[in-house]
């Protein structure tokens, strides 16, 4: 009896074992793996550095004035165009003609003195010489005659300068241009005692303008005379207006703990749509290339899961079995480490690599990479275009084109789903 009961749990347990077994394996042909790729191919790719700037004529005067009085006459307004000399406005020159008067009246005087001191110089010289005269008195007109000369240098520096005065009650414009402000208005009294006051702001040409784009130090070692700019304003926010890098400020601006470099774009405003003072939002291309080898920069990220290699090479037909695959999950052995563990270029660079799928044969190949845009990156070396990369790979179960459900040939069928299968 005892052996029977042991025969019977023997055979229960055989039949239990096959049964897992053949569960496991009808498991595993209900699944494959699954490969995303992406085709290399050719197209367009760009490095960028965004940067917010202000637009601002390529030259901005602030004509002022160097006397004080009223504003007896303006002869321009806002928006008009002046040429160079041209007036823009005159100060009441009454006073400063009464000042030049006087000036005038002092240096008549001065030269008047300058002649009778003369004359008495040389009428006392010969009597000195023949000792007629004391020391004294000789000492004395030499003293006056030099006075004399010397007051007439300061009256005619006096003179000049009220004509002067008077000269800069015009006020005239330095450059061609347009006057983008007026400052003054007629019958306004200024004053420039301690500086000198601005009448009007004069830009050269609206049709050159220029933006002064304020650049984050991480980005402006990336930035070079003469590389391409596109930007865009506010008030046309679906229109791109080109420019060029002309100029890398080298002064550094603070703002609250920030640093940034002022970078000048030149502008071409043929339209005249661009206006100063108006906000650019500038993208400075870096790096371009019209014809990039390029490829998804996941595919630099992917690394192939050993099971489920495994798992595929364990699936595919013994003669196609890749069985290099196993020992290329760990490309190119023998390369030299860096302190961080990550394979080095005889350069010493960082080398990186993708996997190729071709037909059933997967393999990682090193490449050299290039300009990289965060979506796609450049392959400058490595690849041919056509070439399938592997992106991800995945475990994947087989859709179920039968009726007919897996199931251990030592379990009962149900009677409804027998007579089902038959049929």
């Amino acid at each position: 009896m005892k052996k029977k009961t042991i025969i019977i749990i023997s055979a229960i347990a055989v039949i239990a074992i096959g049964g897992l077994l053949v569960s496991n394996v009808m498991k595993d042909k209900d699944k494959t793996i699954d490969f995303k790729t992406a085709t290399a191919d050719t197209g367009y790719l760009s490095n960028t550095v965004t940067a917010t700037g202000t637009l601002q004529a390529i030259q901005t005067v602030e004509v002022g004035t160097q006397v004080s009085g009223r504003i007896k006459k303006l002869y321009v307004d806002f928006n008009s165009h002046v040429k160079k000399g041209e007036v823009l406005a005159k100060i009441d020159e009454e006073p400063l003609r009464l000042s030049l008067d006087q000036a005038r009246a002092t240096l008549d005087n001065a030269k008047a003195e300058l002649k009778y001191q003369k004359a008495n110089y040389e009428r006392l010289k010969p009597l000195y010489e023949k000792q007629l005269i004391s020391q004294t008195d000789y000492d004395q007109a030499v003293y006056n005659y030099e006075q004399a000369k010397a007051n007439v240098i300061s009256a005619q520096s006096g003179y000049d300068k009220s004509k002067t005065n008077l000269d800069y009650a015009t006020i005239y414009s330095p450059i061609d241009g347009v006057v983008l402000n007026r400052a003054v208005d007629e019958g306004q009294t200024v004053a420039a005692s301690f500086n000198t006051p601005t009448l009007f702001t004069i830009a050269n040409d609206l049709t050159q303008m220029q933006v002064e784009a304020n650049v984050d130090e991480a980005d402006i070692g990336q930035v070079r005379d003469g590389q391409r700019v596109e930007f865009t304003v506010d008030a046309y926010p679906d229109m791109k207006f080109a420019g060029t890098v002309t100029e890398i400020r080298l002064e550094p601006v603070t703002t609250n703990n920030v640093v940034t470099f002022t970078v000048i774009i030149s502008a071409p405003n043929p339209d005249k749509k661009l206006l100063p003072g108006m906000t650019a939002s500038a993208t400075i291309f870096v790096k371009e290339s019209n014809d990039a080898l390029k490829v998804p920069v996941q595919a630099l990220l992917f690394k192939p899961d050993p099971k489920l290699m495994q798992a595929y090479m364990s699936q595919l037909p013994e003669n196609d079995r890749p069985r290099k695959a196993a020992m290329a999950i760990e490309p190119n052995k023998g390369k030299t480490l860096s302190p961080s563990g990550e394979k080095q270029d005889e350069n010493g660079q960082k080398e990186q690599h993708v996997w190729v799928k071709d037909g059933v044969m997967l393999h990682p190949v090193t490449v050299k990479t290039g300009i990289n845009d965060g979506t796609d990156v450049q392959i400058l070396s490595g690849l041919k275009k056509g070439e399938k990369v592997v992106l991800s790979m995945s475990e994947k179960k087989l859709a179920d084109n039968s009726s007919e459900e897996a199931r251990s040939p030592f379990m009962p069928t149900p009677p409804g789903r027998r007579n089902k299968n038959k049929k």
